[in-house]
């Protein structure tokens, strides 16, 4: 049977591997075995934000170092999911996603399983549209299948990185004669997590193929998957996918759980979800507990109808600091002050990935008895 380990380190600046290197050495981690990093860096979350790209470039070349493997080879292989901007209390972290053979016998129930895939390159002038819609969801298909999963409903996350049109990229698309839904990058990366979040929604049956066209995204937000965490950024040009959900086939202590956040304020959601996972919050996990988590992982956007629980926010109308910054730093703070750890993964952007003005919590955490 398969075994999934997590293994989450932190990070000294955005290219800073040094953690996972010592563990490589010395025996901890297989580099053979690792299937995806999802991680945060310090940087702005924009389109400029090229500690995504940093880190990305140092982690190949870690990898090809031990698995004599060239790193453009491996870029194409093991996704690299970064989100950019640790405000607040966020911690710049990295987890390190392994899965091995054959290392431990039957769990007391279904573990965590991991899947990952990659699309085609998406070309300039698809970002956003149905075409990079069906491209996500055939991705994504891959990835459940990959896992093991039988059942959509023990899915509990899909991490998407799409991605976006650059300036370069949308002049070089109108001059072979095609036009891009938009030649605004940060436009651009709107639609493409929504076209990532459609994507999820189509492959996990949440919403038909019939029931949607181009015009539908960012549009109609009654269209949402719970289940979707998409990022978007100028350093892919493939879809790249991993699906976090639990399995029979798979054996070892890890397990997760999700839920929906209705709010930024949703700090229910947090206690619920840790509860899933038969960890109690009173009002913060004990520090045993907080041993047993391994990731933590969420998303989240501003209101756009500019009110929390009836509340006016002033996120939207802020010109000196991003929206997206503002609700990553309220929601980091929110979760990490039940956690009790600042090494949470905390993404804006939540475009059809939940409720307006909500997101999505997933935490994956061992067995008590694993303890």
């Amino acid at each position: 049977m398969r075994t999934a380990q997590v293994f989450r380190l932190s990070m000294a600046h955005p290219g800073d591997l040094s953690e996972l290197d010592r563990l490589i050495a010395g025996g901890t981690v297989h580099a053979v075995e690792i299937a995806a990093i999802i991680g945060k860096t310090e940087g702005n979350g924009g389109v400029n934000d090229f500690t995504r790209g940093y880190f990305t470039q140092s982690l190949m070349a870690l990898l090809a170092k031990h698995l004599n493997r060239p790193a453009e080879q491996l870029i194409r292989e093991i996704p690299c999911v970064l989100s950019g901007g640790t405000e607040g209390v966020m911690s710049p972290h990295y987890s390190v996603f392994c899965s091995g053979e054959g290392k431990q016998g039957p769990s007391a129930g279904p573990s965590l399983a991991i899947g990952t895939a990659f699309s085609e390159p998406v070309a300039a002038e698809n970002v956003g549209r149905r075409a990079h819609v069906e491209s996500v969801a055939d991705a994504v298909r891959t990835a459940i299948a990959n896992a093991g999963i039988e059942r959509l409903d023990d899915v509990h996350f899909v991490q998407v990185k799409c991605p976006c049109v650059t300036v370069a990229r949308a002049a070089a698309a109108i001059a072979a004669g095609k036009t891009p839904l938009t030649s605004d990058p940060n436009k651009s990366m709107a639609f493409a997590r929504a076209a990532g979040a459609f994507g999820v929604a189509v492959a996990l049956h949440e919403l038909a193929p019939s029931a949607f066209n181009d015009g539908s995204l960012l549009s109609d937000f009654a269209i949402q998957s719970p289940r979707a965490s998409i990022s978007s950024g100028v350093e892919v040009e493939s879809n790249e996918v991993v699906v976090l959900g639990n399995s029979a086939r798979w054996a070892g202590p890890l397990r997760i759980a999700h839920r929906q956040m209705a709010d930024a304020l949703d700090i229910g959601a947090v206690v619920d979800v840790l509860a899933d996972l038969d960890i109690e919050a009173r009002p913060q996990v004990s520090a045993g507990d907080a041993m047993r988590i391994a990731a933590v992982l969420v998303k989240c956007e501003p209101d756009r109808r500019g009110k929390i629980r009836g509340h006016r926010h002033t996120m939207l109308d802020d010109t000196d600091i991003n929206a997206q910054r503002h609700v990553r730093g309220a929601v980091a703070g929110l979760v990490a002050g039940v956690i009790g750890d600042g090494r949470i993964f905390v993404s804006g952007g939540a475009e059809h990935q939940g409720p307006d003005g909500g997101g999505l919590i997933a935490v994956i955490a061992s067995r008590e008895e694993s303890a």
